[in-house]
């Protein structure tokens, strides 16, 4: 997709949102699911029909974790780092991925299978430590049965 074409989808989308009282966030959000992320030159485009500084956008999209702002893999890894997962394992499940991906959070592995994002809290604690591939919650998570979930994922990637 052209420069153009990303800022002329980012216009249809933005358009019908910008009368909407607190509007970034919802078109932040609707790009962010047409795209997968957000593009750069959607910034420009954003910020001149809500009246903001280019510096106003990004600042907004930096600071929330869920917007993304490169393409990311074809799955997406959610690794919980609430204190529940932390206390029954969760830091040496995520050092164990992070080595076998070879990758830290929030980039994607070389094969473009996965992208790794920490989250705080997938709301199933009794069952320590959680992961979520994209939208399937995975409980009581071992870095064995991890490795061959994203075994299989990267399988179905090549």
């Amino acid at each position: 997709m052209t420069n153009v074409d990303i800022k002329q989808v980012t216009l249809e989308i933005a358009t019908p949102l910008l009368n909407e009282p607190g509007a970034l966030l919802p078109i932040l959000h609707a790009l962010q699911d047409h795209f997968g992320y957000i593009p750069t030159e959607s910034v420009a485009v954003v910020a001149r029909g809500l009246n903001l500084s280019r510096a106003e956008v990004h600042g907004v999209i930096s600071f929330y974790d869920w917007f993304q702002t490169a393409p990311g893999g074809s799955k997406t890894l959610y690794i919980c780092r609430a204190e529940a997962c932390q206390a029954m394992g969760a830091a040496a499940l995520e050092a164990s991925v992070k080595k076998l991906l070879g990758i830290d959070f929030h980039q994607t592995s070389r094969d473009g299978s996965v992208t790794l994002q920490p989250v705080y809290c997938l709301g199933n604690c009794a069952c320590s430590p959680n992961v979520m591939i994209d939208d399937k919650l995975y409980s009581r998570v071992t870095a064995e049965s991890l490795a061959g979930v994203l075994a299989a994922i990267s399988e179905q990637a090549s």
